[in-house]
């Protein structure tokens, strides 16, 4: 039987860093358009959904009409409010209305615009066709890593090599893209279950807007 895919976007209204940052234009276009065009060209989706408690937000997703919008209650909505609880909440919601089963969650945050179409989907591909219960993106990190205690630095790592070519490369999550299986999400409310195919990005993909700064360079690379 053919596995159900869903893409959600949770797209709240709220920002601490930047107000409304979601439908704050790039290039000319809300943010969230980015995310929304490239899951509808993936042609990889079931059902596209954008969770959100902002009507601006819907409103610009009314112009296209293959994406579903579920209006998350305002305890879902909050600052300290878990991605997962809103995952969770659009598709009881698809069950409830729709009747429909998703086998598979897609989670696109709209603060990637750079995401490719091949990377959704490659996250596709690999729940579908592996042993893996979810996927994560990863991008490569080669940073000499520490904690401050009192103002004194200490490296986590204290034999790491100096030189930067030199250094074992590490791997942090890029929230560009995250695969979960339904069974997962619900059991654990989790993005990530106990095997976690690491799928990884690199260059523009891994671009993440929160601030101001993050807008301006990404313009720069639009227009370059």
């Amino acid at each position: 039987m053919k596995k159900k895919i869903v893409g959600i976007i949770p797209a709240r209204g709220g920002s601490k860093g930047v107000p409304k940052k979601n439908i704050k234009l790039l290039n000319d276009k809300p943010l969230i358009e980015y995310t929304i065009e490239s899951s509808i060209a993936s042609k990889v989706f079931d059902k596209i959904i954008v969770s959100t408690d902002c009507n601006q937000i819907a409103n610009i997703c009314n112009k296209y009409p293959s994406i579903d919008v579920v209006i998350r209650p305002h305890e879902l909505s909050m600052d300290n409010s878990k991605t997962e609880d809103a995952l969770i909440h659009a598709c009881d919601k698809l069950i409830e209305i729709d009747n429909f089963y998703p086998d598979y969650i897609i989670t696109l945050e709209p603060t990637s615009p750079f995401r490719s179409i091949n990377t959704i989907k490659s996250c596709v591909n690999v729940l579908i066709n592996s042993k893996y219960d979810s996927v994560a993106a990863v991008v490569e990190e080669k940073s000499v890593l520490g904690r401050v205690k009192n103002n004194t630095f200490y490296h986590i790592f204290p034999n790491e090599p100096r030189r930067r070519q030199d250094r074992e490369g590490l791997y942090k999550e890029s929230s560009t893209i995250y695969g979960t299986s339904i069974e997962v999400l619900k059991q654990k409310k989790s993005v990530l279950g106990d095997n976690v195919f690491a799928l990884i990005v690199a260059g523009i993909e891994t671009v993440d807007i929160n601030e101001p700064l993050d807008f301006e360079i990404a313009e720069l690379i639009m227009k370059k």
